[in-house]
């Protein structure tokens, strides 16, 4: 049986098109994919994503903890701010991608829906035998996404905290609505925007107050997808999983080799030694028409089959065809032509440097 978040009720009011989606009934549009999408990219749109997980890790071994399981380093962290990271598998592949928050007596790992389950029983598999905690607390938060260029003018009218003085990926405790709630200046789109977490029982009165103002409309996943595809951000189960590693996908940033020793270590410095064989890339098509998805063979020039497919949608931004997929090396470079195979037919192709948007209010 799917699960529900708590807005089930209130994306059902609002008309929304509910799909399954992470073990979920989830908006994927309310009004249309198009609409939403630029709406967040000239206003503000707001999220549903009060189904992604929370693990909370404490303890006075937390840093150490944390620095082993996760890719990333978080001593760089001060407190408050945040981390994209990862918690590979031992052969340096993904078991999810994640966010990371160094609060002042704790961290925070924000994890994919679909992987709750598997990511806290991996963690607990892992969990030092003294000096560390670990606790799923997802049941224990709402969350909203408010993306978009106004985002923070809107946001501002009900929180206490001083979003000016808040830097990309930076958090801080305050009230929004005079509500307690953790605000992060994060997001998956490429525009500025924050992330607020909520006990559950305020979540819907948050969201309804943010609605209320001719600045915001509701986004659904599929603005979400399109949106985070012409940043060129991956999606867990698409674009990178435990086939993937963190080299090939293009994610070495996320990766501190100088750390003493994490999960996946060893098999990366050696995937390092050896050169990756594929590479994670980023292509637009040429015909309009030509839609990539997820799935499709990707063929240079000759119709040989050098990869395939991970991500691929009309770009709304753009008005052209983009997607993501992984090619052998030797055909990642930039401009080199392929072809992707649509609906039988060879449609033509260039690899481009992503984000594919290049104009997006991030602040950074």
């Amino acid at each position: 049986m799917l699960k529900r978040t708590l807005l089930y009720d209130a994306h059902v009011k609002l008309g929304a098109k509910m799909v399954e989606f992470g073990g979920f009934e989830m908006p994927v549009q309310y009004t249309s994919i198009l609409e939403e999408h630029r709406w967040v990219r000239s206003k503000a749109g707001l999220f549903d994503v009060s189904h992604m997980g929370e693990i909370e890790v404490t303890g006075p071994r937390a840093l150490e903890f944390v620095s082993y399981i996760t890719a990333n380093d978080p001593a760089r962290l001060d407190v408050f701010q945040v981390q994209y990271s990862a918690f590979l598998t031992e052969k340096g592949t993904f078991v999810d991608d994640i966010l990371v928050y160094r609060l002042p007596d704790r961290f925070l790992l924000v994890v994919n829906a679909s992987n709750t389950d598997k990511d806290f029983e991996w963690v607990k598999s892992h969990q030092f035998k003294d000096g560390v905690e670990v606790k799923n607390l997802s049941s224990d938060y709402g969350e909203l996404a408010l993306q978009g260029p106004v985002a923070e003018k809107v946001l501002q009218r009900i929180t206490d905290i001083d979003l000016s003085k808040m830097g990309y990926y930076w958090a801080g405790f305050g009230k929004v609505l005079g509500k307690d709630a953790l605000i992060s200046r994060t997001g998956y789109t490429g525009e500025d925007g924050f992330e607020i977490y909520l006990p559950p029982s305020e979540v819907e009165e948050v969201f309804w107050k943010l609605l209320d103002m001719e600045e915001v409309k509701p986004a659904g996943l599929g603005a979400r997808d399109t949106l985070r595809l012409e940043m060129g951000y991956c999606l867990y189960g698409n674009d990178i999983d435990e086939t993937t590693n963190a080299l090939e996908a293009g994610l070495k940033w996320i990766v501190g080799f100088h750390k003493p020793d994490f999960i996946g270590k060893k098999a990366l410095l050696e995937i390092k030694e050896k050169g990756i064989t594929r590479k994670r890339v980023g292509f637009e098509t040429e015909r309009r028409g030509a839609v990539p998805r997820h799935g499709q063979k990707i063929l240079d020039a000759d119709g040989n089959e050098i990869g395939h497919v991970t991500s691929g949608t009309f770009s709304p931004s753009l008005r052209k065809g983009i997607g993501m997929g992984y090619v052998k090396k030797e055909f990642a470079r930039r401009g080199t032509e392929i072809n992707i195979e649509i609906r039988n037919r060879a449609e033509k192709a260039v690899i481009v440097r992503m984000p594919f948007y290049k104009e997006g209010t991030v602040k950074k």
